[in-house]
């Protein structure tokens, strides 16, 4: 630490001058930049609205009681869909995601140019929200469940092949190393040294996966990708608030029961 010397001593300082004023400086730049851009939000800003905001929610709240309960003989087909978009395309994202994760992992590459392409892949799917998917599959092949399990697909590769490249890069070389030193093939070092390593994780990520897809599956219907969403965005648009209760409720229930379902299954396996 710096020392000062004075009259009567050296006198003991955490930090220099220099280093004391570049800290203030530091805060103050800090502040500066926080202070204009709240100008910027505010002056965008219609306050109206913001202090109107408690009275329209109560509002609409009350439009919401009670919820229209026949409604729901409306909702069972679309809650099957939600299901089937988020189960089909974990499914496909499962098929696809196993091959990118050995191509990215060190230790089962093929070279560096490989890994390379995976990684982009993988950055690519996870970059890009299910929503934005959604809309452009939608603009290609047209509303529907389709577009909805290939919107939950491409968007679930990333996460899924992430997560299994990390493991395959962290098994035990010492299993593989043997097998290989009993003449095995590459492709029998990866069935019988390196996939066994990995299938616990590997089951764990797909049922983790399907639960957050679930989840994702409910709003996709807003742009026109199936499911409950588009219920939704229709009771929403008519105003049908006694309506939108209901299906808020169904999402609800839905993700409670995925979820249940998901941390069971996780339990069983691991």
């Amino acid at each position: 630490m710096p020392v000062l010397d004075t009259n009567e001593g050296p006198v003991w300082r955490r930090r220099t001058t220099a280093a004391q004023w570049a800290i203030w400086g530091g805060w103050f730049v800090g502040v500066a930049i926080v202070v204009y851009c709240w100008k910027l939000v505010s002056d965008k800003t219609v306050w109206f609205f913001v202090t109107d905001a408690g009275r329209q929610a109560a509002d609409m709240a009350s439009r919401m009681v009670p919820p229209k309960w026949s409604y729901m003989e409306t909702l069972w087909r679309p809650v099957w869909d939600t299901i089937n978009i988020a189960t089909l395309g974990t499914l496909l994202a499962i098929a696809m995601a196993f091959p990118i994760a050995f191509l990215a992992a060190r230790n089962t590459t093929p070279n560096a140019g490989v890994r390379a392409i995976a990684l982009l892949v993988i950055v690519s799917s996870r970059s890009i929200n299910s929503l934005i998917w959604a809309l452009m599959l939608v603009a290609i092949i047209g509303p529907g469940v389709f577009a909805g399990v290939l919107a939950i697909g491409f968007r679930s590769i990333g996460f899924c092949a992430k997560l299994l490249y990390e493991a395959i890069e962290e098994i035990d070389a010492g299993q593989v190393e043997a097998i290989e030193a009993t003449g095995a093939s590459g492709g029998q070092k990866l069935v019988y040294g390196v996939i066994p390593q990995i299938l616990p994780t590997f089951a764990g990520i797909s049922v983790f996966r399907w639960d957050i897809n679930i989840r994702e599956s409910t709003v996709l219907g807003l742009v026109g990708a199936g499911g409950i969403g588009l219920q939704l965005d229709a009771s929403i648009s008519t105003l049908a608030w006694t309506q939108v209760s209901l299906i808020l409720i169904v999402i609800l229930a839905t993700v409670i029961v995925s979820e249940w379902v998901s941390a069971r299954v996780r339990h069983a396996i691991i």
